[in-house]
């Protein structure tokens, strides 16, 4: 006997799709950031971070503390770090609104998180054919200290953050 949705599975799924396209949006909306801040301070290969203080290094992902500001000045660098609490603040908005039970609110959470972050890559390799491979490196995120690391680290972690956030999302009960 095949189990026939049911009108709040079929909303559910449509409102997943929405969060997909949200975060792909968003995905954009990074990359297009990303892509005038290296036009702006003249860009042109990898993130050379000469001297920082390593607070913990796991070998996929080093969390550290420049010397120096990693953009223009102090203050740009304070600028992009409110930039990025934002960009969490509103992903978790999104969450909010996208469920009412904080299973699925975390599975959503998840969800636009894996897809803005993975599609912020993709349309970088399209605006600025960067990265040259997975193993480039990166700064993640800037929030409360530097995350450094190659491509390939956040590309696997979103993979299964969108993977488990779909799960959480649409099976928001444990009886799943």
């Amino acid at each position: 006997m095949v189990a026939h949705a049911t009108s709040a599975d079929k909303s559910r799924r449509a409102n997943l799709a929405s969060l997909i396209v949200f975060g792909t949006a968003f995905g954009f909306v990074e990359a297009a950031v990303v892509y005038y801040l290296r036009a702006l301070i003249r860009f042109d290969s990898n993130y050379a971070i000469s001297s920082y203080k390593t607070w913990l290094n796991l070998g996929f992902i080093t969390f550290v503390s420049p010397k120096h500001p990693l953009l223009m000045s102090g203050h740009v660098s304070d600028v992009e770090v409110t930039r990025e609490s934002a960009t969490i603040v509103m992903l978790a908005c999104v969450s909010f609104i996208a469920a009412r039970a904080w299973r699925a609110r975390i599975g959503a959470f998840m969800v636009s998180f894996a897809c803005w972050d993975l599609t912020y890559y993709v349309f970088l390799k399209i605006l600025d054919n960067w990265p040259s491979s997975f193993f480039t490196r990166d700064v993640y995120f800037l929030i409360p200290v530097t995350w450094i690391g190659p491509v390939i680290t956040p590309i696997v972690i979103c993979t299964v953050m969108l993977i488990l956030g779909i799960k959480l999302y649409l099976y928001p009960s444990t009886k799943t």
